[in-house]
């Protein structure tokens, strides 16, 4: 069996979900490639906003968007992604058609420094009340480094309360890769 990514895996349904003027959120923007792919995904008349709290990942990820021509495309915020209803227009509200949360440590950054668990779970209540009638919220959950199984399993649990409750809750687990292996969750409102 090859080797399978669940960043790609969450990147190709993500392309395949947005379209042209459609507007999406990276909860957590990191080094900025799920950012570029959602600017990308959204095209010319769409919007993207980035919430991250360290300036080092808004910086790269503002050189990224930079390189690509599409920093127009985005809003980067300096905050909690607990945070994401407060800085985004009213016109925002009810109208995000995806949201992406790439949990843990910033790849590169201090390990020490990661997303948290209540901080993690008062971020999708925010993200879930801003979706569209078709939005979408893609979650990657690391167990196996400090706080990461229990943040993993809040969110499990959290993707369990809402299946057949007005969304659907698919979720991947890569158990043929390693010992405590990320898992993927996508939230699709129905």
């Amino acid at each position: 069996m090859g080797y399978i990514n669940l960043v790609e895996l969450a990147q190709e349904r993500a392309k395949a979900h947005l379209q042209n003027g459609m507007r999406a959120i990276d909860a957590t923007v990191g080094n900025g490639h799920d950012t570029l792919m959602l600017a990308e995904a959204v095209g010319a008349t769409g919007e993207v906003f980035g919430f991250d709290i360290q300036q080092t990942a808004l910086t790269a990820t503002r050189e990224r968007l930079s390189n690509a021509g599409l920093l127009d495309r985005v809003k980067l915020i300096k905050g909690s992604h607990a945070d994401m209803r407060l800085p985004l227009p009213q016109s925002a509200m009810n109208s995000i058609d995806l949201v992406m949360f790439n949990l843990g440590y910033l790849p590169g950054g201090d390990k020490g420094l990661i997303t948290e668990s209540d901080s993690t779970i008062s971020a999708l209540n925010a993200a879930l009340s801003l979706l569209s009638s078709h939005g979408a919220i893609s979650v990657i959950a690391y167990p196996g480094h400090f706080g990461g199984d229990s943040e993993c399993e809040l969110v499990g649990g959290w993707c369990d309360g809402l299946d057949g409750e007005g969304y659907r809750v698919d979720q991947v687990i890569l158990e043929v890769i390693k010992r405590q292996p990320p898992q993927w969750f996508w939230v699709q409102k129905i």
